[in-house]
């Protein structure tokens, strides 16, 4: 299977959005995408939409309140071809207000060779997450600027690789997020042989990170996760490692930071704060990875 390799530098202002994109690299099934990462070289811009037709409904209301819509495409079936962003047009009036909606009426009506991922649509599943005018969110939870002459430009997540259009590979992400261990450990059974109880102040503890659903926004907004993936556990891999940290009802607390204590899995944080700026759930993934940087120096 062919992959690419979307990258992209994150933009808190959608104006200085930027993009680029790493050559295709046949792979096989066996190779790891470790191994296609080291052989990837020379980056490649896609084609701008100024140079690919635009699409469109076939007949729109007169009253109608055209929007367009630019959308990364890339096929794997075609490993030669170079990626493109391709145009949309559609009636507002038509289409629902977030963007999933504008995603679902262009592959229902108007193209349906467009790929993504969704599920839930109500900003639970993670499945739609992507980057959209220039920041990464959940197309499901992102309102469409009902502005015409505002275009939108919708890319995979940056810094992944793309299996196919907006579909990013995410195997890197589950496996560090396995790494971590995440489910409860313990040696000691409950005292009446039930559920492990914690108090009502423990509990707290958790709020601001059981809520994670694990979209892959924060990590893939981290330039110390662009460049060190393979080691970096990124900061929603570390969120749901000291949710755990942070569990007083789990026993291997000691055992979890030791697995953090090394050079890369956690230190290469820098505070840049990315993360916490992109969540789509508002959630902070700087400050509990401040708590385990902390949590390990004083212990």
């Amino acid at each position: 299977m062919a992959f690419r390799l979307a990258t992209r530098r994150f933009a808190v202002s959608p104006q200085v959005f930027r993009r680029g994109m790493a050559s295709v690299v046949e792979t096989t099934k066996a190779e790891p995408l470790s191994a296609v990462s080291e052989s990837l070289s020379a980056s490649t811009q896609p084609t701008p939409s100024s140079k690919t037709s635009t699409k469109g409904e076939a007949a729109p209301d007169k009253d109608a309140t055209i929007k367009t819509f630019h959308i990364y495409r890339w096929n794997p079936d075609e490993p030669s071809t170079k990626p493109k962003m391709q145009s949309y047009t559609l009636d507002l009036n038509k289409t629902g207000p977030m963007m999933l909606d504008a995603l679902i009426r262009i592959k229902n009506e108007v193209d349906p060779t467009l790929t993504f991922r969704r599920s839930c649509r109500e900003g639970i599943c993670g499945s739609c997450a992507m980057n959209i005018d220039g920041v990464n969110t959940l197309a499901c939870l992102c309102r469409i600027n009902p502005d015409k002459k505002q275009e939108a430009r919708i890319y995979p997540l940056p810094h992944t690789y793309v299996v196919k259009d907006l579909v990013p590979d995410l195997t890197q992400f589950y496996k560090q997020y396995k790494s971590i261990q995440p489910y409860l450990q313990r040696d000691t059974p409950a005292p009446d042989g039930r559920e492990h109880r914690q108090s009502k102040e423990d509990r707290k503890k958790l709020d601001g990170m059981y809520e994670c659903i694990l979209c892959a926004c924060c990590s893939t907004s981290c330039p110390s996760y662009w460049w060190n993936s393979e080691q970096y556990l990124g900061p929603a891999v570390l969120m749901q490692s000291y949710r755990w940290i942070a569990d007083s009802r789990d026993e291997k607390t000691a055992q979890r930071k030791e697995m953090l204590n090394n050079s890369m899995s956690l230190y290469r944080c820098h505070t840049i704060l990315n993360c916490s700026r992109t969540c789509p759930k508002g959630l902070n993934p700087a400050l509990a990875i401040a708590e385990i940087k902390k949590s390990m120096a004083f212990t």
